[in-house]
């Protein structure tokens, strides 16, 4: 995976990422400024320490003292405000440019065509969208700013102790090579760590989503504890990746913590040594050492921080390199769409239509059809005869590689495919409805479609009673996917929002194959009422719904073999009396 490459640091991806800060660029400034006025302002405490210690605490000069230590606590409130709005804007800034991200990613997405989700876990696309987008959240918060910040404050802090007291800095700085070398060993460990969590988290991500949503086949089958076993092993490698990050961890800030003691007790050897020794004793020793303790923790803390906040900024760069792999992606249906706006009656024609799914594996060969305004065409064939595959044509879907398809005469890869699709309704076997109200599932949060329109449409339907017999009526929760809902219920939930959206075209794929025989008289009388006057496509496995229907044809392994109405082929015998005469023989 692109994600997990190791690259050290890419620029090309940050700065790509600092594209987002462009719209916030005045909060960016205002952050960095911030960051750096704290950076300042902090050396300058044990400064002023010194300066105390020496020239007021030393000569009991108390009014001086109580001056100064009044400008102490001055310059504490004044860090504290600044490290406040700093952290506060610095948050702020990173949350709207992941909104900003999260909502342009969302948009791509939703654009693809179904070939890329069919190739591509869920899990791992929810992974993208959410936890990696977060990562990308503390490059701002916590990463480049921070870290800059902490590399100023660095150089302030050693430039002033070597204008303090060059002798003191030297020793002080004994063990700062030692710390260099394992804050870069920590860094490749953590960062190492952290590329294994994230993999593992998109791993879980896609396990969870996919048994949640069909927990019912495991529980049918009985396959709790197997899967169970499989998710305690993606569980465990989880764990094991966080582990080795908190054991990179454990041992670096012990080594820190000890480095720096080693720097204050060899301050103070010296300082002790300076003491015993006229020649080296000046009268601002003591001012010095209590200065230099305060700079060493002052010193050790970001230089120990500095370590994670790379390894923040390189996370947040993983991140953004998993999504802008997303955003790069051009996986949508291209098309030159010339016409977005012109009467559709529902006149289609297919002509000499192939189409594979991968290579040229077709699923449809040679598929030529035409149905006027008004006319209803069924397609009937065994499961994998290409059947769903000319609906998804229709509502482009999928690309087609050879022939054409035309609504009024127009071709469809010159339609606007939104104008296209709002105007093709498609009733599917399995409903999807999402978690919430009926009215809400049904109009699909469209504020142009009234409350008294899904109404008049439910009553059309068939559907108004069970609806008012629900807690709630039309503002009844269905839960997910519908979970409140029978099949029969969910099918004419769907039946209803294609109506209340007035399509020219309405395609049925096997929309009664699995209700029950009462739900199936109140969806064949919903589905008369919606195909009224309205040019419809029926995909069904039974015969029984096609009779009227003006033309069927007959598909098997992606091509046509028979095609009439269905008296005509009931007098050719071929392959459509077969199919007939197994479903009502018996």
């Amino acid at each position: 995976m692109a994600a997990v490459s190791g690259k050290a640091f890419d620029s090309q991806i940050f700065w790509r990422l600092m594209s987002y800060a462009k719209p916030y660029r005045m909060r960016f400034w205002l952050t960095l400024g911030l960051t750096l006025f704290l950076a300042a302002i902090g050396p300058f405490k044990p400064y002023l320490i010194i300066l105390i210690v020496n020239d007021y605490i030393a000569t009991k000069d108390i009014v001086g003292l109580t001056n100064w230590s009044m400008v102490y606590i001055g310059i504490i409130a004044i860090e504290s405000i600044a490290q406040f709005f700093q952290t506060y804007s610095a948050n702020w800034l990173g949350q709207n440019i992941i909104r900003d991200i999260r909502v342009r990613l969302y948009r791509h997405v939703v654009n693809f065509k179904l070939k890329y989700f069919d190739n591509t876990p869920i899990g791992r696309l929810v992974t993208r969208c959410v936890s990696d987008i977060e990562t990308i959240a503390e490059v701002f918060s916590s990463g480049i700013l921070v870290i800059i910040g902490d590399i100023l404050k660095l150089m302030v802090i050693v430039v002033i102790m070597f204008i303090i007291n060059w002798k003191f800095a030297l020793v002080v700085l004994i063990p700062v090579p030692i710390l260099i070398f394992a804050t870069r060993i920590f860094k490749n460990a953590i960062k190492s760590a952290f590329q294994s969590v994230r993999l593992e988290v998109s791993k879980l991500n896609t396990f969870v989503q996919e048994h949640i949503t069909g927990m019912s086949v495991i529980q049918i089958f009985n396959r709790e504890k197997e899967e169970q076993k499989k998710f305690r092993a993606i569980n465990n490698r989880h764990r094991a990746a966080h582990i080795k990050s908190v054991w990179a961890y454990s041992i670096f800030f012990p080594v820190v913590e000890i480095l720096s003691a080693m720097s204050v007790a060899l301050l103070i050897f010296w300082g002790v040594k300076a003491v015993d020794d006229p020649i080296v004793l000046n009268e601002d020793i003591f001012g010095q050492i209590v200065g230099f303790v305060m700079y060493i923790f002052m010193m050790y803390r970001p230089i120990r921080q500095l370590a994670d906040r790379f390894n923040v900024l390189q996370m947040g760069m993983v991140g953004s390199e998993r999504v802008f792999e997303v955003l790069d992606t051009q996986s949508v249906i291209e098309s030159d769409e010339k016409y977005a706006d012109f009467e559709i009656h529902g006149n289609i024609a297919f002509k000499d239509v192939w189409f594979a799914y991968t290579d040229d594996n077709f699923v449809l060969k040679d598929i030529s059809f035409e149905l006027e305004s008004g006319q209803t065409v069924a397609f009937v064939g065994a499961t994998g005869a290409g059947k769903s595959s000319v609906i998804n044509l229709l509502s482009r879907f999928y690309e087609f590689q050879k022939g054409s398809i035309e609504i009024e005469g127009k071709d469809v890869r010159t339609i606007d495919k939104n104008y296209l699709r709002k105007n093709i309704a498609v009733v599917l076997q399995d409903v999807f409805l999402f978690s919430d109200s009926i009215l809400n599932n049904i109009t699909l949060n469209d504020p142009s479609i009234s409350r008294e329109k899904v109404i008049e449409a439910a009553k059309a339907v068939g559907a108004h009673d069970f609806i008012m017999n629900c807690p709630g009526d039309y503002d009844y929760n269905v839960k997910e996917r519908g979970a409140m809902l029978s099949v029969g219920q969910r099918q004419l939930i769907s039946f209803i929002r294609a109506y209340v959206h007035d399509p020219k075209i309405l395609v049925l794929d096997e929309a009664t194959s699995s209700v029950d025989t009462e739900s199936e008289l109140l969806i064949q009388n919903a589905i008369e009422k919606l195909t009224e006057n309205r040019t419809s496509i029926v995909i069904a496995h039974r015969l029984s719904t096609i009779k009227r229907a003006n033309k069927i044809i007959v598909l098997e392994q992606g091509e046509i073999i028979e095609n009439g109405t269905h008296s005509d082929l009931i007098e050719l015998n071929g392959h459509y009396k077969k199919l007939y005469d197994l479903q009502f023989k018996h």
